[in-house]
């Protein structure tokens, strides 16, 4: 299983820092866990790869390039600083 830390700071709340560790077994696409953490809570969730093709088909977009935009959102988030913003709700 592969997994990755980074540290998010939401336009929702820019003062706050939160933890998103998100984590795979093959490629996002096969689905993958998450967990946020504000270091005083700690909240989970599982997305599916069902999960995935329903909302790639949702907003119209080819589904490799839903998984492209999703590892660089929650996976690669020093290449891709400035580009994502995080809404905590």
């Amino acid at each position: 299983m592969e997994k990755t830390l980074n540290r998010i700071h939401p336009v929702s709340d820019p003062e706050a820092t939160y933890f998103l560790q998100v984590s795979w077994e093959k490629d996002l696409g096969a689905g993958f866990g998450l967990l946020l953490s504000d270091c005083q809570c700690a909240w989970t969730g599982k997305v599916s790869e069902a999960d995935i093709s329903r909302e790639a088909a949702d907003i119209e977009m080819d589904r490799e390039k839903y998984v492209d935009e999703l590892r660089k959102a929650l996976i690669a988030a020093e290449e891709s600083a400035g580009k994502y913003n995080f809404v905590i709700s």
